[in-house]
C-alpha cells in the first residue's frame, strides 16, 4: 500500500511541479489552506559539505506556497514577489526532510504563505527539527493566459476542496 502512495504522490508532483519531482520531492497533501510535502535528502539536493542546499529549500518554499495560493485564489494566476528564507539547521544526507506551507494572509490581490522545512530525530519521531523557515508573498488573481489552462486542470485535480 505505502508503494502505491508514494507512486501517486510522485505522479502528483511531476504533474504538479517538475523542479521539485526531479529532486525526488513528493507533494502529499494540497489545498489553499495547506500544502505539504516529504523529500528524502540524497546527493541530487545537497551541496558541497552534504548538506541540504539552500537553494532547494527556497525552491521547495516557492514551489509548495506558490501552488497554495494558486488554490486559495480560485486557480487564478499568482506570481512571487519575495522570498525570505531563514536556514536553522542543516539536514545531512540520508534525512528525510518534511515541509508544510499555510497561509498567513489571503487578500484579493496579495498573500503571505509561511513555509516550514524540517526533520525528525529517528529516536524521537515526534520531534520536530527545524531545518528552514521561509515567507513568501505573491501576488495572487491574475487571469491564467490560456497556454496554461492545461496546469489548472490538472492542480484541479489533486487538491481537496
Amino acid at each position: 500500500m505505502a508503494d502505491q502512495s508514494s507512486s501517486s504522490a510522485s505522479s502528483r508532483t511531476a504533474d504538479l511541479d517538475a523542479p521539485l519531482h526531479a529532486i525526488g520531492f513528493e507533494i502529499d497533501e494540497l489545498s489553499a489552506h495547506r500544502v505539504t510535502g516529504h523529500l528524502p535528502i540524497t546527493r541530487k539536493c545537497c551541496q558541497g559539505f552534504d548538506v541540504l542546499h539552500g537553494g532547494v529549500s527556497a525552491m521547495i518554499a516557492e514551489g509548495l506556497a506558490s501552488t497554495g495560493a494558486h488554490l486559495a485564489c480560485g486557480f487564478q494566476r499568482v506570481a512571487g514577489i519575495q522570498l525570505s528564507t531563514n536556514h536553522v539547521r542543516p539536514a545531512q544526507l540520508g534525512d528525510l526532510v518534511y515541509a508544510e506551507a499555510t497561509p498567513v494572509s489571503i487578500g484579493e490581490t496579495i498573500q503571505v504563505w509561511e513555509v516550514q522545512l524540517w526533520k525528525t530525530d529517528p529516536s524521537k519521531p515526534k520531534d520536530k527539527i527545524l531545518v528552514s523557515s521561509s515567507r513568501m508573498t505573491l501576488m495572487g488573481n491574475i487571469p491564467a493566459p490560456e497556454h496554461v489552462k492545461a496546469k489548472v486542470l490538472r492542480v484541479k485535480k489533486y487538491a481537496k476542496m
